[in-house]
């Protein structure tokens, strides 16, 4: 199992990067703010999980070894793959995977795209006694960010599943707040994301 990555960005997707690891390009794919907290031409580490098929070899990235933890336990509840435990690390981050589950929040659970009211119970039917409790972290809210980058924040929500007007009322309703970022310094995409996924999961 290739467990982490050390290298140096060589692309930014809006759900994936590319790090190069001793002149080979290895394709992760991340949520969309991890992507986005990444800077092109610089130094990365991201603990690892490797899906093996038949047909392809995927890696999967996040930023610490508690994503890639909850990221696999979510996955041995059938019919959860490696795209909709990552869809869920984009909506919640660990603990709030792990509070929603241990709680039996089914609400927060179906904020999730691809996860229905039958789904979210089964998740935490049998994954109430293996998550563990919160560690008490907070998630972000909004950070400094610029319009401009309201379209990438728009397409990655769109990827996660949400509709065109889902996105577009989200993104509108947080980027007014967002402020202008500091002369020189790059927009906090990943701030701003995760301020939008917070507004659709109170909708």
């Amino acid at each position: 199992m290739i467990a982490s990555l050390r290298g140096t960005i060589g692309h930014i997707g809006l759900d994936s990067v590319v790090v190069d690891v001793g002149g080979v390009g290895l394709l992760v794919h991340t949520t969309p703010a991890t992507a986005a907290a990444q800077r092109l031409g610089g130094e990365t580490s991201l603990a690892t999980a490797l899906v093996v098929r038949e047909d392809s070899l995927t890696l999967y990235g996040f930023d610490n070894v508690d994503g890639r933890s909850v990221f696999e336990t979510v996955q041995t509840v059938n019919g959860v793959g490696p795209r909709l435990a990552l869809a869920m690390l984009a909506v919640h981050s660990p603990d709030g995977i792990r509070a929603a589950i241990t709680t039996g929040d089914v609400s927060a659970l179906m904020k999730v795209p691809g996860i229905g009211k039958k789904g979210a119970e089964r998740l935490v039917l049998e994954l109430r006694d293996k998550m563990g409790m919160p560690s008490g972290g907070a998630s972000t809210g909004a950070g400094h960010t610029s319009s401009a980058w309201a379209g990438q924040v728009r397409d990655a929500l769109i990827g996660l599943g949400w509709s065109a007007k889902q996105a577009d009322d989200a993104v509108d309703a947080v980027t007014p707040n967002a402020g202008t970022p500091n002369a020189g310094e790059p927009p906090e995409v990943s701030a701003l994301l995760r301020a939008a996924l917070q507004k659709l999961a109170r909708t």
